[in-house]
């Protein structure tokens, strides 16, 4: 008999940079529950978001497509209904898909191939937060970032983004059990989190974690490259300097929620394992982008630092080789993954940007021929920014290029900081001028620029006349029916208790 393919649950935070975890070497953070499983697993050391902005990546994520070719710009860019998505392949492939929290999917499709979803998203599925580039020096006071979650970190009792995470994790758990009641098999889920993503105010258990005066300061200096001053200007941390107390306070309230985060780790493995599920589960735990955490003075993300751009990315379950991988690697790299670990061969609806780690996750050798391409076309940017990632004679590159900015080339064996631009060092003339023959080969930044501006004119028009009249609303509604929930006139309650028992009462 042929055993059927493994579940797939994946473990999403938002703004994690492994930087900031015990995981990936921080000395301070406490992240029991990825180190468990990293312990028993792959941890992949050089792994990239697509888009270091929240939905151009997950979109990416979900399509296994760069943001360009599909015009997911921005985080009111449209994700439209025809993209083919892993849920949908993998749905494709008899497995129960299934969404628990966040994917801030944009568009009146909110479901892209999952078979249910749990919980509504936590930001807004319209298109208000749409940037204009032909006035890239003004900011949108209603939803730019600024530099208040920095000032005003600290602790709380609660917060919309603990209330959601609660949620999250709460109908994740329950429908794990579903599914082990239920017989139901092979599934695929993603429990997506909101946390450690700004703003940085933590619950007292997780803040009472750290010493305050232990909680490290930013370790590098301003950036002086001219996109970093734009995104100073935008989150207007030119303007607003937090203090070394409001800084630590924003690091150390980051630092709690990273170990709350994990802690959801831990209660979705627990559910998993409860349920009779994770011997045939292979779990992946990653992220949207990272956060700078005041590294150069920056916040947030937008920018391809490494603290910003790096994702972590770790792989358990049957089959998955103990170990870690250096092979640069991206988010792109998911949905062939997945199919890789489903057994699945789907005819593809669109091509693919990405290739299946499935190999490097059960021991295999590594090619040499990892890379991570990324692109930025969103707020604080007024052309497209690129990044290529790639390891070349034996440095670990990184090339950025906009066409408005002297490029940037960092060998970050040499120097992971970041803090030596090597574009017009002579000794790397061959390394830097490869890379731009690449850059120029593989995208037409003028023309992407001229669609980035027109799809701003399209959404901008279509959100104006939403607001106008009636709101139609593409925020997605969880299905609820109380009728059929918990104890009911038309149930006997004891097979109500006795159906929603796991493991059932064994009896004689």
């Amino acid at each position: 008999m042929t055993r059927r393919p493994p579940n797939i649950v994946v473990i999403m935070a938002d703004q994690l940079a492994p930087h900031f975890t015990g995981t990936y070497g921080h000395p301070l953070v406490q992240t029991p529950h990825m180190d468990a499983l990293a312990a028993r697993g792959t941890r992949f050391d050089a792994a990239y978001c697509n888009a270091p902005l929240c939905a151009p990546s997950r979109f990416s994520f979900m399509s296994g497509q760069l943001i360009t070719r599909i015009a997911a710009y921005d985080n009111a860019s449209e994700f439209p209904a025809s993209i083919p998505t892993f849920a949908h392949y993998l749905r494709q492939a008899g497995y129960r898909t299934c969404l628990s929290g966040k994917m801030h999917f944009v568009g009146p499709d909110q479901m892209h191939g999952f078979e249910e979803r749990l919980t509504t998203d936590i930001y807004p599925s319209d298109h208000a937060w749409t940037p204009d580039w032909e006035m890239p020096d003004e900011r949108i006071d209603k939803w730019y970032h600024n530099m208040d979650s920095v000032r005003e970190a600290g602790v709380a009792a609660t917060t919309f983004q603990i209330e959601y995470d609660e949620e999250t994790a709460f109908f994740a758990r329950r429908r794990i059990f579903d599914y082990a009641m239920d017989g139901t098999a092979p599934i695929a889920m993603v429990v997506s989190f909101i946390h450690p993503h700004d703003p940085y105010v933590a619950r007292p258990e997780w803040w009472n974690l750290y010493g305050h005066k232990s909680v490290d300061l930013p370790a590098t200096t301003a950036a002086d490259d001219p996109h970093s001053r734009r995104l100073m200007k935008g989150i207007e941390a030119d303007v607003v300097i937090p203090t070394e107390d409001e800084i630590r306070n924003a690091r150390h309230a980051y630092y709690a929620n990273t170990s709350y985060f994990d802690s959801k780790v831990g209660a979705v493995v627990q559910a998993l394992e409860e349920s009779g599920h994770l011997d045939n589960t292979v779990v992946i735990v990653t992220s949207d982008h990272g956060d700078m955490l005041g590294e150069r003075g920056l916040w947030y993300k937008m920018t391809f630092f490494e603290p910003s751009a790096r994702v972590p990315l770790i792989v358990a379950g049957p089959g998955v080789a103990r170990g870690e991988v250096a092979e640069p690697c991206s988010l792109v790299d998911m949905l062939p993954t997945f199919l890789d670990i489903a057994r699945a061969e789907p005819e593809f609806g669109m091509p693919i940007d990405g290739r299946s780690l499935w190999p490097l996750a059960t021991g295999a050798a590594t090619s040499g021929e990892g890379e991570a391409i990324c692109e930025y076309c969103a707020e604080c940017a007024s052309h497209p920014i690129f990044m290529i990632r790639r390891d070349v004679n034996g440095g670990r590159f990184k090339y950025i290029h906009c066409d408005v900015d002297p490029p940037q080339l960092f060998d970050l064996e040499a120097d992971p900081a970041e803090l030596t631009n090597l574009a017009a060092d002579p000794n790397h003339n061959a390394v830097a001028e490869a890379f731009a023959r690449e850059v120029a080969g593989r995208w037409d930044s003028e023309a992407i620029r001229r669609n980035v501006i027109a799809t701003q004119h399209q959404r901008r028009t279509v959100h104006a006349a939403m607001e106008a009249g009636a709101l139609t609303s593409w925020d997605y509604q969880p299905k609820r029916d109380a009728s059929q929930e918990f104890v009911r006139n038309h149930m006997d309650w004891t097979e109500a208790a006795e159906k929603t028992r796991f493991p059932p009462f064994a009896r004689d």
